[in-house]
């Protein structure tokens, strides 16, 4: 199996020395790149093709907000992780507006942020973590859900907030499939296939699959043929 590539941005030369240090020792990560500033970032996603971008919030020439922004919006399948000096909760409401999967503040131990890679490399998406400890971000995150849903697509589409495997799942449903059929094609279980729409559900907001499904036909997350 392939090391999981990930490109550094920060502009403090110690800080990206550290944590190439730390992924040295992990054994399944390997930095393929670093960038001092948010421009520079950009391109390097562009020529070297990263799993996971570990980058700073605060950055010259672009911040990482908006890198994050441009990497979700051109190269979906790159996993965005937001470092920040101190916690804050407009940063974290502005992280998840972008689709960053995972922000954390810079004094997470090596081995967590590693953990954090593996596990947003797999798709999974860990700011919901943060997001459930502080009830005024979820709120206004939900409001921007339900804004979304009722006006259509003339709005600028937030982030996708589903992992490969969910958004596959929600194609499957679309086209008309039982948990039962969706299980057999994915050679997974009825609990697992249950187990991603609950998670579908909570992350859009939504009651129902039919919900689920109008919600991301509408923002082109998945066709019907």
């Amino acid at each position: 199996m392939e090391n999981i590539k990930v490109l550094l941005v920060d502009d403090h030369a110690l800080l990206r020395q550290g944590i190439r240090s730390v992924v040295s020792l992990s054994g399944d990560i390997e930095v393929v790149g670093e960038a001092e500033d948010g421009v520079d970032a950009y391109e390097k996603v562009k020529s070297l093709g990263p799993d996971v971008v570990i980058t700073d919030v605060k950055l010259p020439t672009m911040d990482g907000l908006e890198l994050a922004r441009r990497i979700r919006l051109n190269f979906p399948k790159a996993a965005v992780v937001v470092l920040t000096a101190y916690d804050d909760e407009e940063q974290l409401f502005n992280a998840i507006k972008v689709g960053a999967a995972a922000y954390c503040t810079k004094d997470v131990s090596g081995d967590d942020l590693m953990v954090i890679v593996r596990r947003v490399f797999q798709g999974e998406y860990l700011i919901n973590e943060s997001v459930l400890t502080k009830p005024k971000v979820a709120s206004r995150v939900l409001k921007q859900f339900r804004d979304l849903s009722l006006v259509g697509q003339d709005v600028e589409p937030l982030f996708v907030p589903l992992s490969n495997r969910e958004i596959e799942i929600l194609d499957y449903i679309a086209k008309g499939n039982s948990n039962k059929q969706i299980a057999r094609e994915l050679k997974i279980s009825d609990q697992t296939v249950k187990n991603h729409i609950t998670s579908i559900l909570r992350k859009l907001a939504v009651n129902d699959r039919t919900e689920a499904v109008v919600f991301a036909l509408r923002r082109g997350w998945i066709k019907m043929d």
